[in-house]
């Protein structure tokens, strides 16, 4: 069978896929079902399906197509006492190796401060509102560098957590304090939780938190303008500090790294601003992320990693407009990556539709993305097509 030939096939199968799965579901409230409620105490399911046929066309390499669950996230949420609630969340789609299923949430909270919030176990650590934004209320299928725990976003750790507001919500804020793991694959930045950890991970503490600003009133984190309202705004920014404390440095010896593409690091601060706009079914979201990093063998020059440090910045700027209110969006994006060991800049541009059934609770996505000097290596370009079905219950 010829390329185009694969990729016809591959396209259709997707598309037929994610056609028949949108129409054999029902709608649902997104806040999950209650199937038990009495004074304070509640016991609540709900779950999130993300059905997403993904093809592949690498300049000068193999040209791959998949279909998937991108994601599979069945919870549990209840409470048995005033002021307190517990959640289970697992991750049955994209797990893998010896994680076949993870933990993706799991925490108790107490929310008899007043507007502060006390939260105890693995949650989206407080930085970076592009992964602070669920992925599904995102604009494209797939989050953009900002968001990325691969290059720098912390994504759900496990520790202690404080949020709260002022009385009318025109600034939030947030804190966090948490064991955290780094997996040493020099080619990334990628915070892990310790949870669902890989035996060669490196382990550490977080400290970090953020504070967001809404001027014409509070703006939660989800893309998007479904519905059409006035103008809404927000700027925020974050901060994060992540220290080794040298239990797990498996490539290391004597303080040597052992290469092959491998660095135990040895510390990380993060900075974040971001900001978003709402108005008229026009959305508008933008951030800019920066990282230094430092590998404990002073001498690593692999991956992003040059004598053994790196600065790894980011950018992200997204937007979509409602060509049919509450129901079709166009969406548009450009990212890009650069570290001190790249020969040039990484970048991503995408264009897309999405398709809202029930908001974002039912949905239908589709995403192209295009590549260039793909891990900072010149000419070396990336295409890839997104389609994906969402269900949220």
């Amino acid at each position: 069978m010829t390329k185009i030939g694969k990729v016809v096939r591959g396209l259709s199968v997707g598309l037929l896929s994610l056609a028949l799965f949108s129409v054999a579901v029902p709608s649902a409230d997104a806040s999950g079902i209650t199937v038990y409620k009495e004074g304070d105490k509640y016991l609540k399911f709900g779950g999130r399906v993300i059905l997403q046929y993904q093809s592949t066309d690498v300049e000068n390499g193999t040209d791959t197509d998949v279909l998937q669950f991108r994601y599979l996230r069945p919870y549990i949420e209840g409470s048995l006492y005033k002021d307190w609630t517990g959640k289970i969340q697992l991750e049955m789609g994209k797990a893998s190796g010896d994680n076949e299923v993870a933990v993706k949430e799991a925490f108790m909270r107490y929310t008899g401060y007043g507007s502060t919030v006390v939260t105890i176990g693995q949650i989206d650590f407080p930085f970076s509102r592009e992964n602070l934004t669920s992925s599904k209320k995102q604009h494209l299928a797939e989050r953009t560098f900002t968001g990325s725990h691969d290059y720098g976003s912390l994504d759900k750790q496990l520790g202690l957590f404080v949020s709260g507001a002022n009385g009318d919500k025109t600034v939030t804020w947030a804190a966090g304090a948490t064991s955290t793991s780094i997996d040493p694959d020099s080619s990334k930045l990628d915070f892990d939780t310790p949870v669902n950890k890989n035996a060669d991970f490196n382990e550490g503490w977080t400290v970090g938190g953020r504070v967001d600003y809404h001027p014409f009133g509070y703006l939660p984190f989800g893309q998007g303008n479904i519905v059409t309202e006035s103008l809404k705004a927000t700027v925020g920014v974050g901060a994060f500090v992540w220290n080794n404390d040298s239990d797990n440095n498996t490539y290391t010896t004597n303080g040597v790294d052992s290469g092959a593409g491998t660095a135990d690091v040895d510390t990380v601060t993060g900075l974040e601003v971001s900001a978003g706009v709402r108005v008229q079914g026009a959305s508008l979201d933008t951030q800019y992320n920066q990282f230094s990093a430092k590998t404990v063998d002073k001498a690593v020059t692999s991956g992003i990693y040059l004598n053994g440090e790196t600065k790894l910045k980011s950018l992200s700027v997204e937007g979509g407009y409602m060509v049919v209110p509450e129901r079709v969006e166009v969406v548009a994006g450009y990212q890009s990556l650069d570290a001190d060991n790249y020969a040039t800049k990484w970048t991503r541009t995408s264009v897309g539709v999405n398709y809202y059934i029930h908001g974002h609770d039912l949905k239908i996505q589709g995403t192209y993305r295009m590549g260039s000097d793909v891990d900072g290596v010149q000419d070396s370009n990336k295409n890839e097509l997104f389609l994906r079905t969402q269900y949220v219950f």
